[in-house]
């Protein structure tokens, strides 16, 4: 009776052993995807006014793990029984990635528009921006949805040789994980210049190494807004043309000339102008 009892113990630790080492292995394959994901997140969650920053990317935290739950349970279920759909699944998210990014291009180069829409933001009341909030963070919860789904079929991808408990713990682990050192990383960076003006108050006067590394801080954060809407655009590009390079055979040997990287470029920038165009046409028919 104690030999089974310690037989089944063995048993558990076999499988926590196994499940912890292809969790590493996943989540190095999903490292890619991981850092395109915090470029992308980070440029979603900034934007707002400093008192709401840390508010709206709780809000998409949380919905990043209502994405991870209904993703996970729906991933392996569909592994099991009908995995020729998978792919068609990714293709349609980095249709939506590829126009995301594409239309940001293009909205970049009509910046009197945006500079309007600013001016008549001042004049909007608080109930209409928290409004505007809610679009901005539903429309960040549906980015995350579609890499959420890149992260988990690329580490369901590297285990599916294993038996169904080592895969929901792996790639369970892969998810979590991935939520919370993204969003851990981007609420750092979001907040980075509060942490400067707070060292600048402790202090002393005159020069001063805690000053000096305050006032880096502090004037560093736009840049790397900046920088980090550049990258998550591109990112955003990137993850949709590689769907697609990856996943059709067709198109890889006829980019195989190119590097990786520009092939992937290339391919997310043509489907996001036509996926652009088209819902540009569309909106005119349906206007008219």
């Amino acid at each position: 009776m104690a030999t089974g009892f310690f037989a089944v113990f063995d048993d558990i630790a076999t499988l926590l052993d196994d499940a912890a080492a292809m969790s590493k292995v996943a989540t190095k394959k999903t490292a890619g995807i991981l850092g395109d994901d915090l470029a992308v997140n980070a440029q979603k969650a900034s934007g707002f006014a400093s008192s709401r920053e840390l508010p709206v990317l709780w809000a998409i935290t949380k919905g990043s793990f209502r994405n991870k739950f209904i993703i996970l349970p729906i991933a392996f279920l569909l592994s099991a029984l009908a995995p020729w759909i998978i792919v068609p699944i990714l293709m349609l998210g980095g249709i939506y990635l590829a126009y995301e990014g594409v239309q940001k291009i293009f909205e970049h180069f009509f910046a009197h528009k945006h500079a309007q829409k600013k001016e008549a933001l001042k004049q909007l009341s608080k109930k209409e921006i928290l409004e505007i909030e809610k679009v901005k963070i539903k429309s960040a919860i549906l980015t995350d949805f579609i890499l959420s789904i890149e992260i988990v079929i690329m580490a369901l991808g590297t285990v599916l040789e294993k038996s169904l408990c080592i895969q929901v713990i792996a790639v369970t682990v892969v998810a979590v994980v991935a939520t919370i050192g993204v969003y851990g990383i981007v609420a750092l960076i979001v907040r980075m210049d509060d942490f400067g003006f707070k060292l600048i108050e402790m202090a002393e006067e005159g020069k001063s190494l805690l000053r000096f590394t305050g006032e880096v801080l502090v004037s560093a954060l736009p840049k790397v807004i900046r920088t980090l809407t550049v990258v998550g655009t591109l990112a955003m590009i990137l993850v949709a043309g590689g769907i697609f390079v990856h996943n059709i055979y067709q198109i890889h040997e006829f980019l195989d000339f190119l590097p990786s990287m520009l092939g992937e470029l290339l391919v997310g920038l043509v489907i996001g102008i036509v996926t652009v165009g088209v819902h540009g046409a569309f909106m005119k028919v349906f206007k008219n």
